[in-house]
């Protein structure tokens, strides 16, 4: 499945539905650590993994543009730090002249309402106005791995993102996942219209029932019930 297709297919669905999908599939969840943000609301991206480790210059960035394809998502391993801004208007837009669908960066960036006046997407865990001061060595693998809080991911992966956060998933695998969380949003959105028809959730997943059989038998959950009755929510 190629970048574009694989945009096409998240268009109706979240990442919460990809992070179900997972669960429901047996797949180890693999969800960036809590607190990244779009900077815009209402990005949302799809897209192999173009990886690349910072070392302080930018010339790294543009190494790996270079060996790009079309609707790739540049995922930036910066140690996730905060007390300096990695990219800016400039790494966004040779980013968006390229051909890259967006950012998501383990760390901050800066030059944020350059960065919302050119609209590409990027997620990152917040600004700092100072640029890097440093120059690290720089690794043999610092444009085919990259780390994400305690995962490591390679082009060999899919990242979702959006409002609700950023999830890796191996390329191998994708098809199955979207096809999954395709049926829970089905489900979902049956269940949300008939809640706004009247009928409440409790009537859907027949709550009475459970609480019924739980109350004769402490062991049974509420899964194993949403399992015998086909209920989305949960799994």
């Amino acid at each position: 499945m190629n970048n574009q297709q694989l945009n096409d297919k998240f268009s109706n669905l979240s990442t919460p539905l990809i992070a179900d999908a997972c669960l429901r599939l047996e797949i180890p969840l693999r969800l960036v650590p809590a607190g990244i943000h779009p900077i815009a609301i209402e990005n949302h991206i799809a897209g192999r993994v173009l990886p690349v480790r910072h070392y302080g210059s930018v010339d790294i960035f543009l190494e790996a543009m270079g060996n790009s394809q079309h609707g790739d998502i540049l995922v930036i391993d910066n140690g996730g730090r905060l007390d300096e801004g990695c990219i800016g208007d400039l790494t966004a837009l040779e980013a968006q002249a390229s051909g890259l669908a967006g950012i998501v960066v383990w760390g901050a960036h800066r030059d944020t309402i350059e960065l919302m006046e050119i609209g590409f997407p990027i997620f990152s865990y917040g600004t700092c106005p100072a640029g890097p001061q440093r120059l690290d060595p720089r690794d043999a693998d610092a444009l085919s791995v990259a780390h994400f809080g305690d995962l490591q991911v390679t082009n060999e992966d899919i990242v979702f993102a959006d409002a609700d956060g950023v999830l890796f998933v191996p390329a191998e695998r994708v098809d199955d996942i979207l096809s999954t969380a395709y049926g829970i949003w089905e489900k979902e959105r049956r269940q949300a219209q008939l809640i706004q028809n009247g009928r409440k959730l409790r009537e859907q997943l027949q709550f009475d029932k459970y609480l019924a059989k739980r109350s004769a038998d402490s062991t049974y959950t509420f899964r194993q019930h949403l399992r015998s009755v086909g209920g989305a929510i949960e799994e």
